[in-house]
């Protein structure tokens, strides 16, 4: 097996979803953590039993946030190195010369002859 010669391409969509997916997973960290942080810098002005309840509520929401983009991360980063693999490198076989190609023996072994 031989490697193709100047058989270069651009690069997939996958290349492009994997070069995405660590502003994608910074933004799934930093804005469940601004969400956290926003409620407890800036507190409604509710009774205290309902602040905390709310801070409760959105700490929940940040955690099952991170974890939603966490694992579609993971899953969308395994998906791309599994089709890069998949591609590979593109390889041609070696040749097979064929000694009758231009006049075939018929199948019987009786031979034509010219």
């Amino acid at each position: 097996m031989k490697k193709l010669h100047n058989n270069h391409h651009p690069p997939g969509l996958e290349w492009r979803i994997l070069k995405m997916l660590p502003m994608i997973m910074a933004a799934g960290i930093f804005v469940p953590l601004f969400l956290s942080a926003f409620v407890r810098i800036f507190p409604f002005f509710w009774s205290e039993h309902d602040i905390s309840k709310w801070q409760t509520g959105i700490d929940i929401l940040s955690i099952s946030l991170f974890f939603a983009v966490s694992s579609a991360v993971i899953t969308v980063a395994i998906g791309c190195i599994t089709i890069m693999l998949m591609k590979g490198p593109a390889f041609v076989a070696d040749a097979y010369e064929l000694d009758d190609a231009d006049k075939p023996d018929p199948e019987d072994g009786n031979k034509i002859e010219k």
